[in-house]
């Protein structure tokens, strides 16, 4: 019977150490899962921090594409504006009276004959160049209108075409002209 007792006391023992090793066991195992919990939601909330600023940076991207083609379509209804309404006058001065081309060729002349000794023009203001000037008239050019007069040496030409005139006042009044379109 005391082996039996001694038998019982070493297995009550083991008993005890086994259910305090089990509960170390579960107790460092909570732990741990305790713990994996706590750096999923970490990994989680850093992850879903990322995507919201990524979507955030995807967001600024497009907006700012989109402002870009905004202003790049409007620039362009802008420019075609402006090309259009370039087109328009020189349609205007194409379609000039004849009075009003010989009042602006004899202005020309007038002012800038002493420049020169050869003097050019478009083959419809011919007749009328060649009355109103004592330059040698030296040939036909492609322009709506206006003169060119070239000194002996055909060293210095001043034009004075239309063309010219129309292109040197568009640029110079360009941003006048855009601000009184666009505002």
């Amino acid at each position: 019977m005391g082996l039996e007792i001694v038998v019982k006391d070493i297995m009550d023992a083991a008993q005890a150490e086994v259910t305090r090793l089990d509960r170390e066991a579960d107790a460092e195992a909570s732990l741990i899962l305790e713990d994996a919990r706590q750096n999923a939601k970490k990994i989680i909330g850093e992850r879903l921090a990322k995507a919201e600023d990524d979507i955030r940076k995807m967001r600024q991207q497009e907006i700012s594409s989109a402002n870009l083609e905004v202003k790049r379509t409007l620039l362009n209804a802008r420019k075609e504006l402006l090309e259009d309404v370039y087109t328009r006058a020189e349609r205007s001065i194409s379609a000039f009276s004849p009075e009003k081309n010989k009042e602006l060729l004899k202005s020309l002349i007038e002012n800038n004959e002493a420049s020169g000794k050869r003097i050019y023009s478009n083959a419809a203001s011919e007749e009328i160049v060649r009355k109103l000037t004592s330059l040698e008239y030296a040939g036909n050019i492609n322009c709506l209108g206006g003169i060119v007069i070239e000194n002996e040496d055909g060293t210095v030409r001043l034009d004075y075409t239309y063309d010219v005139i129309l292109k040197s006042v568009s640029e110079q009044l360009l941003k006048q002209t855009s601000d009184i379109l666009f505002g």
